[in-house]
């Protein structure tokens, strides 16, 4: 019997030193999740055996179960790696169609623009975006980088806050009608930039004429023209005097009414406008289109106070075409492309996995597991979504093996090694003294 328990015990400490090797070999592999060797030991007795005078039988290994707590997370510098902070698995799906788990989030973009693992065998999934950068989660997708220039987007509104100075001095139009050649005819001016449907750029001014005390005019001109195209007067060769808006304030400085065209509001609405170019001083049209809608100027914000006159930068829908410049991932894994034009656009959103019972995952290889009956079917969503962790960006989780304590193991499972094999040794040296006696 002793000879068993020996057996059984060099069988245990060897698989311990297997354990205790792969965890090392793997100490510098991305996203790798060490083991721990469990044994239980083995008793002998009957039925109906009361076990009080019960000698063990050895020990045998129970499971190989895998830890899974964070490994620290390092910035890499790659632009496609990522780590989770917290739960959750990356989704790939390999070559033969089926779902792969892992942890490591060294990923690149292959010559079709998918993004893949560092080998190129599974492809990354999660959620698509619409031509808006609109996520749907729908079914998962292969994530793909979408290299096209970003199209152009014509002008639809114009949002901003300023205030007007109300200790400006007014101005008689009587005797100063409106120039926009003439400093003296105007209090302030504000430009901005517009995009017709073709992306060309197009320079809009506003001109604002303090009349009354609470009481301001403003001209708008776009490409030094009236937005009909037609040249306003006080230009040398103008002919139509610009429609002005009518800005009406309380003895608070608050904004009561902005009146364009006898029609009331707080949005100053540009119509008609006829996009065109300027050759040596000679307008055009250039054949574009504007926003069918017009233009809406939400000027609700503006106030009249005792300070100097002042607008906040504009805010504008509108952009030139744009050439992909860069790519980021935010926390809750959202892709965002980057385009010269200074626009960002989501172009897919990573899934993770969860599952009720990690230790039922098998092991695949190539640090990925596979779902199993044991671990249940994976619950998939967004990053930051319930229990599952969020995304670093251009960084990787490193293994969470711990070299200190796997050295200390590997010096336990050779001393147990060596112990199993001394009871071995003892046990033949009683048998040769049993066998010497007779």
């Amino acid at each position: 019997m002793s000879f068993n328990i020996g057996l059984s015990g060099l069988y245990a400490a060897n698989k311990q030193l297997d354990v205790t090797g792969n965890n090392i070999a793997n100490v510098a592999t991305t996203g790798f999740k060490s083991s721990r060797a469990e044994f239980s030991d083995i008793y002998a007795a009957s039925k109906l055996g009361t076990g009080q005078n019960s000698i063990g039988n050895g020990v045998n290994l129970a499971a190989v179960s895998q830890q899974f707590t964070q490994g620290d997370v390092n910035g890499s510098g790659g632009i496609l790696d990522m780590a989770i902070q917290g739960g959750g698995f990356f989704v790939q799906k390999g070559s033969d169609g089926s779902l792969e788990y892992t942890r490591s989030g060294a990923f690149r973009a292959d010559k079709d623009g998918y993004i893949t693992n560092n080998t190129g065998t599974s492809r990354l999934q999660g959620y698509a975006a619409d031509e808006n950068g609109k996520i749907t989660k729908g079914g998962l997708v292969d994530l793909q980088l979408n290299l096209a220039n970003l199209p152009p987007k014509a002008s639809t509104k114009v949002d901003s806050s300023s205030n007007l100075n109300s200790s400006s001095p007014v101005i008689d139009q009587s005797k100063n009608p409106f120039d926009p050649t003439k400093s003296e005819t105007f209090t302030t001016q504000y430009g901005t930039t517009l995009y017709d449907s073709q992306g060309n750029a197009h320079p809009m001014v506003q001109y604002l004429v303090k009349t009354d005390a609470n009481q301001w005019q403003a001209y708008t001109l776009i490409d030094g023209r009236n937005p009909d195209g037609s040249a306003p007067t006080g230009t040398g060769a103008g002919v139509t005097a610009p429609v002005p808006s009518t800005l009406s304030f309380d003895g608070a400085g608050n904004l009561k009414s902005i009146v364009t065209g006898g029609v009331a509001g707080n949005t100053l609405t540009i119509k008609d406008w006829v996009p065109g170019t300027v050759t040596d001083g000679v307008w055009k049209p250039n054949d574009a289109t504007a926003n069918k809608d017009g233009i809406a100027i939400n000027m609700g914000t503006v106030t009249q106070y005792n300070s100097a006159s002042y607008r906040n930068p504009p805010v504008t829908d509108g952009y030139a075409t744009g050439q992909i410049t860069g790519l980021k991932i935010d926390g809750s894994g959202v892709l965002f492309a980057t385009f010269s034009n200074q626009q960002s656009k989501a172009i897919g959103q990573i899934s993770l996995a969860s599952f009720n019972n990690e230790q039922g995952l098998q092991p695949a290889g190539g640090t990925t597991w596979k779902e199993t009956f044991a671990s249940g079917q994976p619950g998939f969503d967004a990053p930051e979504s319930g229990t599952l962790g969020s995304i670093k960006a251009t960084s990787l989780e490193n293994s969470n093996v711990n070299l200190t304590n796997e050295l200390v193991d590997l010096i336990k499972a050779q001393s147990n090694y060596q112990a199993n094999a001394k009871t071995i040794s003892t046990q033949s040296t009683i048998m040769q003294t049993i066998i010497q006696m007779t």
